[in-house]
């Protein structure tokens, strides 16, 4: 019989060590909840569970399930309110084990198309004395419904689940002051740089206005001058503009942001711009910037230089690496020469090799170019 316990102790240790390793991972705080809720359902034998973090207007900031379908959710609707046996369990802070939610007097109401619970277990998540959560499961898989065991291993997986959600938020604040410090940094450096270009420009077109009469080719000299300088102004804003928007990846993730992207280009340009590609594993924060600017790099190049009618961007990770190719069928160059050096492939390659991956390029006249970066997981 002591075998039993003991295996149920590993159990717990190893969900708890999900959570844990999620937080090392330096996932987010909604990717911390969905190991949490899938680790406790797992660990109970439940067929739904689900964790919510409530907000300050009755609803949830965060609400994360398992068992249920995207199908199913778009046809429940909203987000759940705070009322009913949630309400009671963030207001008593007390667990709730019942044997048919729908009998006790506290249950309210479900939407149409929410599935029918009955066997429930709920516990709240808490930092010291404070309810930051609750989760709770339904729908026990063997018959009985949930036991006291189970709900002292609940109670004991919210205790560890308090401790991965708190280091999570303090990570996505940590993460969100440092975007903060870079963003406060890179405007000092646009502030000086684009100051300095602009400064210089309106002198030269002064020159040239006093110019225009007494030597009009130098005055033209002077305009094309200025003309350059306003182009290297206008290119110095768009990559400052460009490395401001990494916030995009924590919205919508590096194959999301990518599609997106090339969508936009795609829209705006005339070439025909193309993405293909996800990503079923999950991978580091900085790979993922890695990743971003590097195809946002190889297609301003693709773009700009390579008379292309048509570019292509694939993603996938075909084994322990994740690959990003960027193709397209333009005018292409010799790899060797010193143009090479001038197209941002140089930028390229060093922010490859700060990820501990490789960036190799294969292009010939009138052959087209391909950009391909492999970078470890």
């Amino acid at each position: 019989m002591a075998a039993e316990p003991e295996a149920e102790r590993d159990a717990v240790l190893h969900a708890v060590s999900s959570a844990v390793l999620a937080v090392t991972r330096h996932l987010s705080v909604r990717e911390v909840l969905q190991v949490i809720v899938r680790s406790a359902r797992t660990l109970l034998d439940a067929r739904y569970a689900a964790l919510g973090v409530p907000d300050d207007d009755g609803s949830f900031a965060e609400f994360v399930a398992e068992g249920v379908s995207d199908r199913q959710w778009e046809a429940i609707g909203p987000l759940p309110r705070q009322h009913g046996m949630l309400a009671a369990l963030l207001g008593d802070g007390t667990p709730a084990r019942l044997p048919d939610i729908r009998e006790d007097p506290r249950f309210g109401w479900w939407p149409a198309a929410h599935p029918v619970l009955k066997d429930f277990i709920g516990v709240p998540i808490k930092d010291a004395e404070r309810v930051v959560g609750i989760i709770f499961l339904s729908n026990k898989r063997s018959p009985g419904g949930f036991t006291e065991r189970d709900e002292a291993l609940l109670v004991l997986f919210a205790a560890h689940a308090a401790i991965a959600l708190t280091n999570a938020r303090l990570y996505e604040r940590v993460r969100e002051l440092t975007v903060v410090e870079e963003r406060t940094r890179m405007a000092r450096e646009l502030h000086d740089a684009v100051t300095q270009k602009l400064f210089s420009l309106r002198l030269t077109a002064q020159a040239a206005a006093s110019l225009v009469r007494a030597d009009p080719e130098r005055a033209v000299a002077e305009l094309d001058r200025a003309q350059r300088m306003a182009g290297e102004a206008l290119a110095e804003l768009r990559d400052v503009i460009v490395e401001l928007r990494p916030a995009e990846l924590d919205r919508h993730g590096l194959a999301e942001t990518l599609r997106k992207h090339v969508a936009l280009l795609d829209r705006l340009s005339p070439v025909a711009v193309s993405f293909e590609g996800a990503l079923p594993v999950d991978v580091p924060a900085h790979v993922q910037v890695t990743v971003l600017r590097v195809a946002q790099e190889a297609l301003h190049n693709a773009l700009r230089h390579a008379g292309a009618g048509a570019i292509e961007v694939r993603l996938e990770v075909p084994g322990p690496c994740l690959t990003l190719e960027v193709r397209d069928d333009g005018d292409g160059f010799e790899v060797d020469a010193p143009v090479f050096r001038g197209l941002g492939l140089l930028s390229m390659r060093d922010r490859a090799e700060a990820a501990d991956g490789s960036l190799t390029v294969r292009s010939k006249p009138g052959a087209g170019t391909a950009v391909r970066l492999e970078v470890p997981l």
